[in-house]
Parts: C-alpha cells; structure tokens; sequence
C-alpha cells in the first residue's frame, strides 16, 4: 500500500523519508547494471552465444595495460580481466609455449571505425604493429605474440569491438569445420568475403586454408575460446549422446558458474560456461 504525506501523523511523516531512502537504495541495488558477464550478447537458438578468449601471459599487468591501450576495459573487481563489446580477455599467469600464429587458431579480429587513425595510436604507444594488406587492415601483437587483425567499419559508433575468431586448417577439413560449428553450436553458415564462416552472436568464425600442419590451442598465448551455453549442462548431455568426450565434464565453479571443457577435431581448446 502507498503512502500519502499529507494525510500522515506526524511520527509516520518522520518515519516517511527514512522508509523512501531504503526503498531508493533498494531499488537502486536491483537495478545496478551487472559488470561484465551481462554484456554477453543474446544466443542464437542453440542457446549459445559468444564469451571470452583465455589468454596465457607472462605479465598480467603488461597485458592488461596493452589490451586497455586497445580501447578494453578493465574490471576492477576482476584482475587480469579486461572487457571489450563482445567478448571478454581473460589471463592466466603462464609461459605459453608460442604465439598463436602455427596453431589452428591463427588470430583473432575487432573492428575499428578507421584503421589507420587507430594503428598510429597504437604505434606511438609502444604497441607492436603491422601493416596490413590494404589501408582498411592492420595487425597489432600483445606481448606473448597473439596475432590481432584489425579491419575498419566506418559506420561503427563504438572505438573497438569484437569481430572473428580466425582458422586454419588444411583445404580440405574447411568446409568440414564449417559444418562441425554449425551442428554443434548452430551457428550460421555463410560467407566473409573469401573465407568460409559462420556466425554466433558476437563473434564470426572464419575458416582458412594452413600453409602447413598446425597444432592445437591448449597451451599457446591464446590458451582457449570460451562460449556462453544456455541450460549448459543438458547440452553437454547431447554432445556426450553424440560421442563426444567433454575435457572436463560438466560442473560448477566455486561461484556456482557452470562450466565444462571441450577440444574440437582440429585442436581448438573451447571453455564452456553458463553464468
């Protein structure tokens, strides 16, 4: 029932301001914007959708200042947590055995809305840059060699976001690959520019001919891919029922997150989490 000020005793008008601030704080508590995690874009129809990329670093702090340089934020509540629109960078302190170029994950991608004005940001502060193959490509490094693409979209309203997750495989297992991440997290099928791709929300996959063999992700600067899974533990169910051994089997995190471990047939170390 509401109250009516002007119609109260003088003990209750007393009491009233006391009784708005707690229900303003009240309020104001359930309705603060939860970091991180709530900016998870919304899954597709398989329930998934994109998360993070976990990264193994030597200097948590030296990273976590190259990734802000880039446009990321950090989370203060979170060391070694750094979130862009999309997808969040996580870091683990560990040698990596090598960049991410030679694995089956060559490099990843955001978008900026002008490349060259972002590259020559990026060179006056110290970051290792590379000139791409056109005015609208570029490549910038963090300091354990991951491999960053950076392409333009002129009409973007935001300084960086997330754009694709990049593979390499040998020709033939890449209209295979395409298949498999389509079955298995119901992405979307389709084209970018030459490369074959698929699409979960927040993220392009594109699949592209190796020049050589590659080797698997676990380990590497770039450790592993995480996805965001809806009802996560009914779908690792299914992907069990369809014969695929789980890393690490369905669980939950000392923070009640679930969270469960896949590798894909061409070595793509994936984390799999339901927050």
């Amino acid at each position: 029932m509401g109250y009516n000020f002007y119609t109260m005793s003088p003990l209750k008008r007393k009491e009233y301001p006391v009784k708005r601030l707690i229900l303003t704080l009240s309020l104001a508590v359930l309705l603060a914007p939860i970091a991180a995690w709530a900016e998870i874009p919304a899954p597709n129809a398989a329930g998934v959708s994109n998360g993070h990329w976990h990264l193994n670093v030597r200097d948590v702090e030296a990273n976590t200042k190259f990734f802000v340089a880039l446009g990321g934020t950090p989370l203060k509540d979170q060391p070694g947590v750094v979130e862009f629109p999309d997808v969040v960078v996580r870091f683990r302190q560990q040698e990596p055995t090598g960049g991410s170029v030679g694995t089956v994950v060559n490099h990843v991608g955001f978008l900026v809305p002008n490349v060259q004005q972002s590259m020559a940001k990026w060179k006056a502060a110290g970051l290792r840059t590379e000139a791409g193959n056109r005015p609208e490509q570029g490549f910038v490094y963090n300091p354990e060699d991951l491999k960053i693409e950076i392409l333009e979209d002129k009409t973007q309203t935001v300084p960086i976001r997330n754009h694709h997750v990049h593979f390499y495989v040998s020709e033939a297992a890449i209209p295979e690959m395409q298949a498999w991440y389509v079955k298995t997290f119901g992405a979307k099928p389709g084209m970018r520019g030459q490369f074959k791709a698929a699409d979960i929300p927040g993220v392009n996959l594109s699949f592209a001919k190796a020049d050589g063999p590659t080797v698997p992700t676990k380990g590497r600067a770039l450790d592993h891919i995480g996805f965001e899974v809806k009802h996560l533990e009914a779908f690792c169910k299914k992907l069990e029922a369809n014969g695929m051994k789980l890393d690490r089997p369905y669980g939950k995190t000392p923070a009640g997150v679930g969270i469960a471990f896949i590798t894909d047939p061409w070595g793509t170390y994936i984390e799999l989490n339901e927050h």
